[in-house]
């Protein structure tokens, strides 16, 4: 079952930017090592470490973007809104990388910062990772292994050869848990309602926010945001927050299944959700000449509906 299997300154932001800009070749799907950045705002959760993990946190960069692997302290990065422009609301950022690796630029700061400029405080959870090989040359070729082709399940649909084995996530929900509370802890100091706390995840981090949603007795989510995440269907808390849920229909995630959808849906709790015709998966804020890169404008005019941006009677 999908829940058992299972997003600085500007001047920070133009740093790393610098360094990915670095070779002319770094737009490309080739890995590159990339010296890590600094994370002056980062803030240790505390959550402990990964168990057998031998190697250091190293970061690389592909198709232009900053990545991290073998993480094995979590940490917490806050987004403020500019003074005077806060309205309250706070989403916890969750990237995704197939719990093996975060997308920290792509789904991580930018969305982050995007989300700052709209007067919500964004908090980036950079969480503990699954080990990979130490070496970037193993890394790669661990990455490039072939694969066996999708072949096609019982309803039509196209699905694996064999189902992936079942992830550990409780070091993940540890980290987000903890995340959540430091909000909670540091909420007067940061301006947040702790009534509009969300959590808005990508890929694996769609997965983090689906699985702490369902499972975790400690969250308290207003409101949740799983962007090109797993579709099947879930067993859906009483108590489970509203959703925006958004992928396109070129994605391997998608594959026509509506499961998650119809599962909220069927429980009676707010959902809206976005199939976009064309995106791939990965596309974070959106990548050129692509229909779903509209997909944060909808988010932020649906929280604003809801009211999520507003301080409530």
């Amino acid at each position: 079952m999908y829940t058992k299997l299972i997003s600085f300154s500007k001047n920070f932001l133009l740093a790393c930017l610098v360094l990915i800009a670095g070779s002319s070749l770094a737009q490309d799907g080739t890995i590159y090592p990339l010296e890590a950045p600094a994370e002056p705002r980062a803030i240790l959760l505390g959550t402990g470490g990964v168990e057998n993990q031998p190697a250091k946190e190293t970061w690389f960069r592909q198709w232009g973007d900053p990545m991290a692997r073998n993480i094995s302290t979590a940490t917490l990065t806050p987004f403020l809104p500019e003074p005077g422009k806060a309205n309250g609301a706070a989403v916890i950022v969750a990237p995704g990388g197939g719990f093996r690796w975060l997308s920290m630029g792509n789904e991580g700061w930018e969305v982050a910062e995007a989300l700052a400029k709209q007067g919500i405080a964004a908090f980036v959870l950079k969480y503990r990772l699954h080990p990979t090989p130490e070496s970037l040359d193993d890394f790669t070729a661990w990455m490039n292994r072939p694969r066996p082709a999708p072949a096609p399940s019982g309803d039509g649909s196209t699905g694996q050869t064999a189902p992936p084995p079942p992830l550990d996530l409780s070091n993940q929900l540890e980290d987000a848990e903890a995340a959540y509370q430091m909000i909670l802890d540091r909420a007067e100091e940061w301006g947040v309602d702790t009534k509009r706390i969300g959590m808005i995840g990508f890929s694996a981090g769609a997965g983090l926010t689906m699985h702490s949603t369902l499972n975790s007795k400690k969250m308290k989510l207003a409101f949740i945001g799983p962007i090109y995440g797993g579709m099947g269907p879930v067993e859906v808390p009483k108590n489970a927050p509203p959703m925006f849920n958004v992928i396109a229909s070129d994605d391997f995630l998608f594959r026509g299944q509506f499961g998650v959808i119809d599962s909220w849906f069927k429980a009676g709790i707010p959902v809206e959700f976005h199939l976009y015709q064309n995106g791939g998966h990965g596309f974070g804020l959106g990548n050129p000449n692509r229909t779903s890169n509209r997909w944060f404008d909808a988010f932020i005019h649906w929280l604003d509906v809801n009211k999520f941006l507003s301080k409530g009677e």
